[in-house]
């Protein structure tokens, strides 16, 4: 296996982790055993935990789950872990002891958790979307790159059979080059509704402080961002697009070869001061790619009560649209991909004779630890590919508070061209005591 190990220091309550990672690749027999750690140990985690456990070479050896009930039951599930509230602890008791982790937490935790565990040299399996910020998913994906580690975002449907055929149809040119494509999701992660004034008392054994880690502090409030609301707020998730975007949107990146936008609108609701909007449409340019016609490439995406426009509902034939999934139109004819499901060929009487070429599914989480193990090919989802994917669908959220303008983006800077604004989202401070070093 890779080989890895580094020390943690934890100093005056906050972490300051070494920029460096040991790391070099070496083939290890097929049984020796993987030793792996979660963050989180219940919802997406227990997922993720589920799937990783079940591999014959995977010993989960520790979990840190922040809520007292659900620390309760990660013990109950996975009796052979040490289970911990403070996921600082886990790495720095566990951290010589293990090869790779999964981070399935909210999403502003997902950088400082993957960030500490890869300058441990661990392998990180990493939930998407990649980070909170934009700026710390090119972080990330430079750090990995750099220490060859292994990686691999959690968009599992990336490895089904049904988004790798729709890459194929793609690749093999069977609807032409690529002139436009459009993404949509009927989910509606925002509130137009601000923030309660009101302060909760919080549950005994409940952390609320890690809980909210490096993002900026906010009071307790009971059932608005813990368990499953903080998708919503603007400080601690991303929104429908940050959601569903990186599930929906990563067959057309893939299949058109899509890396960095140019340029970028949005046309829907702008997000209130606590709260991620809905119904939005945000469109992108990209330059053109291998697999697509024209000087660049527009690509759109709608969430909420937004939908593509007739123009582009019509080359269906009257197919009516899922409630999620994107259209992608070539200049020989159009594909519709459901979430998820099989992709269809339109002009049905075009394509009536045509058989599509099937590609068989994989496991996205087998994937990740055999690659671990040294004993299968590089992750798909990697964050070579996840981090631009991820780094596309932010900036598509901080598009979002600038309704109407174009946001030309300078990729290399990290910058928007003559925006100050909206550059100074791509990144934020980290709370005092919880700056990563690499991050912030």
């Amino acid at each position: 296996m890779f080989t890895r190990r580094n020390s943690l220091k934890v100093l005056a309550g906050s972490i300051a982790f070494p920029y460096l990672a040991q790391s070099s690749w070496a083939k290890s027999p097929p049984s020796e055993t993987v030793h792996h750690a979660s963050f989180g140990g219940m919802g997406m985690a227990g997922s993720d935990l589920g799937q990783i456990k079940n591999h014959p070479n995977v010993k989960i050896g520790a979990i840190a789950e922040i809520d007292p009930n659900r620390r309760r039951q990660a013990r109950q599930r996975f009796k052979e872990a040490n289970v911990y509230a403070d996921w600082r602890e886990m790495l720095e008791k566990e951290g010589k002891h293990l090869d790779s982790v999964n981070v399935s937490t909210p999403d502003h935790m997902h950088a400082s958790m993957g960030m500490s565990s890869m300058q441990l040299g661990l392998h990180v399996y990493g939930q998407k979307p990649l980070t909170h910020g934009v700026a710390e998913s090119r972080a990330l994906t430079e750090f990995a790159k750099k220490e060859k580690l292994v990686t691999q975002m959690g968009i599992q449907i990336h490895s089904s059979k049904e988004y790798r055929t729709a890459v194929k149809i793609v690749h093999d040119g069977i609807i032409g080059k690529i002139v436009q494509a459009h993404s949509f999701s009927g989910k509606r992660w925002g509130d137009a509704n601000p923030r309660p004034d009101r302060k909760d008392p919080v549950p005994q054994g409940f952390d609320w402080n890690a809980w909210i880690g490096p993002a900026p502090f906010e009071d307790y409030i009971k059932g608005y961002y813990h368990p499953s609301q903080w998708r919503k707020r603007l400080n601690y998730g991303t929104g429908t697009f940050g959601d569903m975007g990186c599930h929906i949107y990563d067959p057309t990146f893939k299949a058109l070869g899509l890396t960095y936008p140019i340029s970028l609108k949005s046309e829907g609701p702008v997000p209130n001061q606590d709260n991620w909007g809905y119904d939005a449409k945000i469109h992108y340019i990209f330059p053109k790619t291998a697999y697509s016609e024209g000087k660049n490439l527009p690509v759109s995406w709608y969430d909420g009560s937004a939908r593509p426009s007739e123009e582009v509902t019509d080359l269906l034939d009257g197919k009516k649209l899922p409630s999620q999934g994107s259209v992608i139109i070539g200049t020989k004819g159009t594909m519709l991909l459901p979430h998820v499901g099989m992709p269809s060929l339109y002009p049905k009487k075009k394509f009536a004779d045509h058989k599509i070429e099937l590609v068989e599914g994989t496991n996205h989480w087998y994937e990740f630890i055999e690659a671990v193990r040294g004993t299968g090919p590089k992750p798909s989802a990697n964050f070579e590919l996840a981090g631009p994917l991820s780094e596309t669908i932010l900036l598509g959220g901080i598009a979002t508070r600038f309704k109407d303008e174009t946001l030309i983006w300078d990729a290399p800077s990290l910058s928007f061209k003559g925006n100050s604004k909206a550059t100074y989202l791509i990144s934020r401070e980290y709370r005092k005591g919880w700056e990563i070093k690499g991050l912030g």
